[in-house]
């Protein structure tokens, strides 16, 4: 394989898992967001006990995927399959 083949499926991966890592965080984010200030989402859901499960739920993803995005990251950029195969 050529180096310039391996070189842009670095970056390309790189990539790919920071915009893992961005989507996992603003998840998490919005999950804390509606953890801590509920009041302002109890329009959009009626039924409090969803919301709440929702929020944690949203936090677990986040966080989730900001923890594989950023794995994710320092294989690409070291080339450790382990690391990418996590």
């Amino acid at each position: 394989v050529p180096m310039g083949v391996l070189s842009c499926m670095k970056y390309l991966m790189f990539i790919f898992n920071v915009l893992v890592f961005a989507g996992g965080t603003c998840l998490a984010g919005v999950g804390v967001w509606v953890a801590v200030d509920p009041a302002g989402f109890q329009d959009i859901v009626a039924v409090r006990a969803v919301l709440s499960a929702g929020a944690w739920l949203l936090l677990a993803v986040g966080i989730a995927l900001s923890l594989l995005g950023f794995l994710g990251c320092c294989g690409a950029l070291r080339r450790s399959r382990p690391l990418l195969l996590l």
